[in-house]
């Protein structure tokens, strides 16, 4: 998996006060804070020559259609040539792909990455045939075929996977009809990336100083943590007013997407879309539903974060506007790129030389798209689908505290392609998705506790201690909420029932309130905010959020082992980084020294969260 979406210091003392927009034109970004593209291809002429070259050897993957299984020798050759293909198209894709999102206005670039789209599925049709005839193999068939043919080693773990799923696979016939439906799977999330990117009219908002600011995600992701309350607010109700307005084109689109979600469980004969969609990386369903299980069972711990916010705030009731308003006044946390930079470096040094040379490297040769600007895709991700190449990461950088840390976050991303594509050949660099937060949470585990040892100051201590917290209120609760919403849409799907959007702000509002308390009064949630739902584009992943939390445990527990310097600690998580695909991921995290099959990576979690609200526990009695 080498496209992740996802999510965060020299300190800065500065007077809490209105920041401006961060959102510039493009061409005055320098660039050395965007990424080069040309290292993948010089040009878009390039890129057009190296698109007809796939397109000219893709037809002769069919002349492999019914040998497939009649020797190694055929085998091995069909397996090759797939691969060649494969990676060409994620070089190919990439570059569309980077195009597209740094200006999404650009129709040039977008038909550049719609025209990839629709090579991926010809591409993924005219492969169909080749599972289906490896299904038909037997487990002792393909041990012969590998022991003829030393080249097939490297598909030992794929065949055996194939295997693993025969009963979910179908016919040559039928597999190429599910291909050809990939035309259509991902309109629902195209469309909505369109919509929420470059043609819904984000509202301005008046600030109480009479500051006017464009409250679009970016915006909305910036002045949400404004030091004024009624700012706060105001920014809130004028974002998701909007949102709301449109409620019934953001139900459309994600309802088709469960509509595609549950097509593909049906054809393939799951018994629903959760089961389909942890079945390719061999997940149990009880691992999804332990973690949703175990959050609701600590939701206290949840709710005793929520109140020490509200007495730092000091505010009588809190409310979810208040939820990213910085806690010690007089404290706001700014970051130049140049600090932020070197705080990274810092703090992942315990990972060794190696390790801190590749993030230097990426520092340096651009492959960090660093601040946002007009027309460019929200959020952050990295991208390391380019094998030959290197990975890049897109960010909309505004100096916050959590850009620094979403920084380190995505470098971990990036680190865990760059170790993967150059330790393993192609078929095992792909890394499986359930591992795939597991680099980047690490990465922001070590920035905080870093930057907390360097750190004396109570005031600073305790903005530094509450934004650790509010990184693990946002990818352990937070994502743990999606995750429990994202099972109930496809369940009430399921069922038969329609999703619109009022039913999905409903749906979504129930669960909100949940996990906020607000019918005990711990937190206050505006109906209106319910629309949050329609700002989350992981809804449109297919069962990717909750891999956020199981990350998040995983990575608590490899972290503190780094940190207290276990013997071999550094070694294996190393390996693991640079172990791709070659296993299930259950089996990579236990090669690690994580079993989670166990609830013993989420009580270490818990225990973590616990340990830092009790230090801020402990200043703040101290002062009273």
């Amino acid at each position: 998996m080498k496209h992740v979406e996802v999510l965060f210091m020299m300190l800065m003392l500065t007077s809490a006060g209105v920041v401006q927009s961060q959102t510039r034109p493009r061409a005055e970004v320098p660039p050395e804070h965007t990424w080069n593209t040309a290292d993948l291809y010089p040009d878009a002429a390039s890129w057009q020559k190296a698109k007809n070259d796939l397109n000219e050897l893709t037809p002769a993957i069919t002349a492999f259609q019914g040998k497939v299984a009649h020797s190694a020798r055929d085998l091995y050759a069909c397996l090759e040539l797939r691969s060649e293909l494969s990676r060409r198209f994620g070089r190919l894709s990439t570059y569309a792909g980077l195009l597209s999102d740094q200006d999404t206005r650009e129709s040039e670039a977008l038909a550049m990455r719609q025209e990839m789209s629709q090579i991926g599925v010809d591409l993924a049709s005219r492969l169909a045939f080749i599972e289906p005839e490896i299904a038909s193999l037997t487990s002792a068939r393909i041990d012969q075929f590998i022991a003829q043919e030393q080249g097939l080693k490297v598909y030992a773990f794929y065949l055996r996977d194939v295997l693993r799923r025969k009963a979910h696979k179908l016919s040559a016939e039928e597999e190429k009809i599910v291909a050809e439906a990939g035309l259509m799977s991902d309109a629902a999330y195209s469309t909505y990336s369109i919509f929420s990117n470059a043609e819904l009219p984000y509202p301005q908002v008046k600030l109480v100083d009479g500051t006017s600011v464009l409250v679009d995600q970016a915006g909305y992701g910036r002045y949400r943590a404004l030091p004024n309350r009624e700012d706060r607010e105001r920014v809130f109700q004028a974002f998701f007013s909007t949102l709301g307005q449109f409620r019934r084109t953001f139900g459309t689109q994600l309802y088709a997407n469960v509509k595609r979600d549950m097509f593909y469980a049906r054809v393939r004969r799951y018994e629903n879309s959760l089961s389909a969609a942890l079945d390719d990386n061999a997940i149990p369903v009880e691992v999804y539903h332990a973690l949703v299980r175990s959050i609701n069972q600590n939701l206290p711990t949840f709710h005793r974060y929520l109140r020490l916010r509200q007495r730092m705030l000091g505010v009588p009731q809190l409310a979810y506007h208040d939820l990213y308003a910085p806690v010690v006044k007089g404290v706001e946390l700014q970051y130049n790129n140049d600090e932020a930079r070197q705080l990274i470096l810092d703090a992942l040094a315990p990972l060794g030389e190696e390790y801190h040379k590749v993030v230097e490297t990426a520092f340096s040769s651009r492959w960090i798209d660093l601040y946002p600007t007009t027309g460019k895709r929200s959020g952050a991700y990295s991208n390391g689908s380019a094998y030959d190449v290197h990975p890049y990461i897109l960010m909309n950088y505004s100096g916050q505290y959590n850009d620094v840390s979403t920084l380190a976050h995505e470098l971990g991303h990036a680190l865990h392609s760059h170790f993967s594509n150059s330790s393993q050949p192609y078929p095992l660099a792909d890394y499986p998705i359930f591992v795939a937060e597991v680099a980047s949470t690490l990465n922001e585990a070590l920035l905080i506790d870093h930057i907390l040892k360097t750190i004396k100051d109570d005031d600073v201590r305790l903005s530094l201690l509450m934004s650790h917290l509010d990184g693990i209120k946002g990818t352990l609760f937070r994502q743990t909420q999606f995750a429990e919403f994202e099972l109930a849409i496809h369940e009430v799907a399921e069922r038969g029932e329609t999703l619109t959007g009022d039913k999905l702000t409903e749906l979504y509002r129930s669960i909100f309130r949940k996990y906020y308390g607000a019918d005990e009064g711990i937190c206050a949630v505006d109906d209106l905010y319910a629309m949050e739902w329609a700002y989350i584009p992981h809804f449109y992943y297919n069962y990717y959020v909750y891999q956020y939390s199981t990350a998040f445990t995983a990575s608590t527990a490899l972290s503190q082992k780094i940190l207290n310097h276990e013997k071999g600690a550094v070694e294996s998580y190393l390996a693991f980084i640079s172990a791709g695909g070659s296993d299930y991921p259950i089996k990579l995290l236990q090669k690690a020294g994580v079993d989670m099959t166990t609830t013993a990576p989420f009580s270490q979690a818990m225990s973590a969260m616990n340990r830092t609200m009790d230090e801020i526990e402990k200043i703040l009695d101290k002062r009273k």
